[in-house]
């Protein structure tokens, strides 16, 4: 079926794109809290660049996904359970990421700046943003799942 495929590349983009928005959120509102803790403690600009890194992260967790679905979309015996099962795993790899990049955004701008001032709460920041990483992992893992077992559920539909 022709929307099939259709709705198999809205899945591709779904995932890079929303996951790129979560990277780019995160690594712009992280970047806006080292550079204004920068000022005061530059000294501790490269150890804040921790936010910015697991922000990056999540866009690649986007391109893993594009191109496992891309890989998956076939021309000759693509069904709509497949186009829709790729489409709902983009969609949710996509946005997990785009809440953990929101979240790391938010924690690693108050983070890096509290740091600046004290310096023991560099453990407690870097719980928290492992924490919100998570979010976009197990994103990841159940739209990787959802998208290699397409095929074989969708078979005698």
């Amino acid at each position: 079926e022709p929307s099939a495929a259709f709705f198999g590349m809205l899945g591709v983009s779904a995932s890079i794109v929303f996951a790129n928005l979560g990277a780019a959120y995160g690594t712009a509102k992280s970047g806006v809290g080292i550079s204004s803790m920068g000022v005061m403690r530059p000294d501790m600009v490269m150890r804040s660049i921790i936010p910015v890194v697991m922000a990056g992260v999540l866009g690649i967790y986007g391109l893993i996904t594009s191109v496992i679905i891309n890989g998956k979309i076939s021309t000759g015996n693509y069904s709509s359970y497949s186009g829709y099962a790729h489409l709902s795993a983009g969609l949710t790899v996509g946005m997990s990421s785009l809440a953990a990049g929101l979240a790391i955004g938010v924690v690693g701008d108050a983070g890096v700046r509290a740091n600046a001032q004290q310096p023991r709460l560099f453990v407690g920041m870097i719980l928290i943003l492992i924490f919100a990483e998570a979010l976009g992992l197990y994103g990841l893992i159940v739209g990787l799942v959802v998208a290699s077992t397409a095929e074989g559920k969708g078979k005698n539909l």
